[in-house]
């Protein structure tokens, strides 16, 4: 089988993340059944060809729809991803399923047509979010575009983007209302930054990569005025040919600011580069930077 290498888990993780991913279910069938379906809108993938099918013939038939045209997604993430994440996306599959059959007698969400945009595009945002983040998936159109990616190099973004926009605009097409069209897509806007947040967490880290003449200069004031770790790093520059420190640095962006006044009252001439990071997993090494901070607040 080609796919990635498979990743042990012990019971425990598991257990926590099938609990998660039957959260996570619950609540983006929570969100089609009571927000979406009953004000004409569709969210985008398959998730959305499946409600556009829904309305064309019969809502009771939206559960058979979605498990028919995720059967191909599922073949293709047990043949080129891995099979841990096969098992969680039928998990995810079955149980979406189940609860928008369950959840059928329960009376719609009726409101004004923008919070029935925030508030069912977040809890769908939510719940996707919780499945992606604990092993699974929910969307066949997220394997295509890896799959895609990885055959034509595009990126998985500009992959999901396009087929959305096709669906969106097919919606607005077949039922020649562009309102609808245009609300969904303001519907998975919500959802997506909502599973961006999900999956990547609140806290906004920022590696900065820094070269300096006085790398021991600013090792010590970096440590020791703001707590933070570092990793020192040699290169050799370009042009010059001459060996070269560099300092790399993970940062919450609230320090961001104090770490550049360091930086440039130490070395004005400096050379600082920001970057933005998704996730960091840190080590045990990295709980004693974070005592020597605390207490450098406290102190201060």
């Amino acid at each position: 089988m080609v796919g990635l290498a498979q990743t042990k888990k012990t019971p425990k993780q598991m257990l926590i993340a099938y609990l998660w991913t039957t959260l996570g279910s619950f609540l983006a069938a929570l969100a089609i059944r009571i927000f979406l379906m009953p004000h004409d809108l569709i969210d985008g993938g398959i998730i959305g060809i499946t409600m556009i099918l829904s309305r064309l013939t019969s809502e009771a038939l939206f559960p058979v729809y979605f498990i028919l045209l995720t059967i191909p997604f599922l073949f293709l993430s047990y043949r080129f991803i891995r099979r841990n994440f096969f098992i969680q996306m039928i998990i995810a599959v079955i149980l979406f399923a189940f609860f928008y059959s369950l959840l059928g007698h329960v009376t719609a969400f009726e409101s004004d047509p923008i919070e029935v945009i925030v508030i069912g595009g977040a809890i769908l945002g939510i719940g996707t979010g919780l499945i992606i983040k604990h092993g699974g998936c929910l969307d066949g159109t997220e394997i295509l575009a890896i799959i895609i990616n990885r055959k034509k190099g595009l990126t998985i973004g500009q992959v999901v983007l396009s087929i959305n926009v096709v669906i969106f605009v097919a919606y607005g097409w077949i039922f020649l209302d562009w309102h609808i069209a245009i609300r969904s897509l303001l519907t998975y806007v919500v959802a997506y930054k909502m599973m961006d947040l999900v999956i990547v967490g609140l806290d906004e880290l920022k590696s900065v990569t820094i070269i300096t003449k006085k790398t021991n200069e600013l090792t010590k004031a970096i440590m020791h005025e703001l707590g933070l770790g570092l990793t020192v790093m040699y290169g050799r520059g370009g042009f010059s040919g001459s060996d070269q420190e560099i300092l790399v640095v993970i940062v919450e962006r609230l320090d961001l600011a104090d770490l550049k006044e360091i930086i440039l009252r130490k070395d004005p001439s400096a050379f600082v580069s920001v970057h933005n990071l998704h996730e960091v997993i840190p080590g045990r090494q990295n709980s004693i930077p974070n005592q020597k901070r605390t207490k450098t607040r406290k102190q201060s």
